[in-house]
């Protein structure tokens, strides 16, 4: 079933929306809950449409987020003028200005930096982005699979100052952004170049914030103390295991590219688990077999609260259910899952998806 033409944010949905951006990181992708804070004081009383591409036939879209270190973002706040000032820049380069906002990345924090740049903005936003869940990388877009460009593209930091990017691969991209951010307070807002609206239902995930926003509508619907097979049933995923978290292993990433640590969780039932992660949880094993890879979305929760956990907050001794939830449908098209499998988080294993698919 397609998404609707359009529906509508309240204030009173972001709570929801925080828990299921969480869910989409896949414990990644940053705590939603600082730009929460903010666009529940823009939304106050009102309300944001959030757009179907379809809808809006040949407007311009321009694709923001943040960028960086979410870490540093609690520590150094925007000014409020950073998403205006790279938008501003792309629109001075390409002489076009947006007629509307999108997501980068519709998961954890970045689920919210686009509704507040819209808001500050005064544009329509459009509930579509360029990964569908939580994903490390700029090079791993929707739109490096479609083979567009993300030049120009324009980096606005903390600090004041701007920097644009322009007649770069998707990797140069990437490297060229991570090396400014390392002498530039950590973070900085994004805008890619803008897009016909018409073209985004092909190179772009459709209706990732309203996934989010029925996600954490079923979560919310869950009793206290609900079983892993209950939490699975409601969100639409299935368990893989349930206990203790035994050990956390971290170590350096070798340049991003390998997983930055592992987690051992003791099943009640017997098993032992063993999740790999980067960013995000990227693969399970039970007793040494493969269960479940990326693309699909691995999830941690609090046995107690059933709240999802991120990957560097989980401790020795949490008790845990581990799930897994569908993949954003956008990436089992053919010709597209090799960007997000385990292969290209340097883990050999072929892709594990729920049900076979595809």
């Amino acid at each position: 079933m397609s998404p609707p033409a359009s529906r509508t944010l309240r204030a009173a949905d972001l709570e929801a929306l925080a828990v299921g951006l969480c869910l989409l990181g896949s414990g990644g992708a940053g705590d939603p809950q600082p730009f929460a804070s903010v666009l529940r004081s823009q939304l106050g009383s009102g309300e944001l449409v959030l757009h179907a591409p379809g809808g809006l036939g040949g407007a311009s879209v321009v694709p923001v987020g943040m960028v960086g270190a979410t870490s540093v973002f609690t520590e150094k706040l925007p000014h409020g003028g950073e998403f205006g000032a790279a938008v501003a820049a792309t629109g001075r380069w390409t002489g076009a200005a947006p007629d509307a906002v999108m997501g980068i990345e519709t998961a954890g924090l970045n689920g919210v930096t686009a509704l507040v740049a819209a808001l500050r903005l005064e544009l329509p936003y459009v509930d579509a982005d360029l990964a569908g869940r939580g994903l490390p990388r700029l090079d791993q877009l929707t739109w490096v699979t479609a083979q567009l460009p993300l030049t120009p593209c324009a980096l606005a930091f903390p600090g004041g100052h701007t920097l644009l990017v322009d007649s770069a691969s998707a990797t140069e991209v990437e490297r060229t952004i991570r090396a400014a951010l390392a002498g530039t307070g950590g973070w900085a807002a994004l805008a890619l170049p803008p897009s016909p609206a018409a073209l985004l239902d092909e190179t772009a995930c459709v209706g990732t914030l309203g996934r989010a926003l029925e996600l954490g509508r079923a979560h919310g619907s869950l009793r206290v103390l609900a079983d892993a097979a209950e939490v699975a049933e409601v969100l639409g995923g299935e368990v893989l295991g349930e206990g203790r978290v035994h050990d956390v292993l971290r170590h350096s990433a070798g340049g991003g590219l390998q997983p930055e640590s592992s987690v051992t969780v003791l099943d009640r039932n017997g098993p032992v688990l063993r999740i790999e992660t980067e960013n995000e949880f990227l693969m399970v094993l039970v007793d040494g077999e493969p269960r479940a890879t990326v693309p699909d979305l691995i999830c941690l929760l609090d046995r107690r609260t059933n709240r999802p956990l991120a990957v560097d907050a989980l401790r020795r001794g949490d008790e845990v259910f581990v799930v897994v939830l569908p993949a954003p449908a956008w990436w089992l098209a053919p010709g597209r899952l090799d960007r997000v499998s385990p292969a290209a988080f340097a883990i050999d294993s072929p892709p594990l998806l729920l049900g076979g698919r595809p």
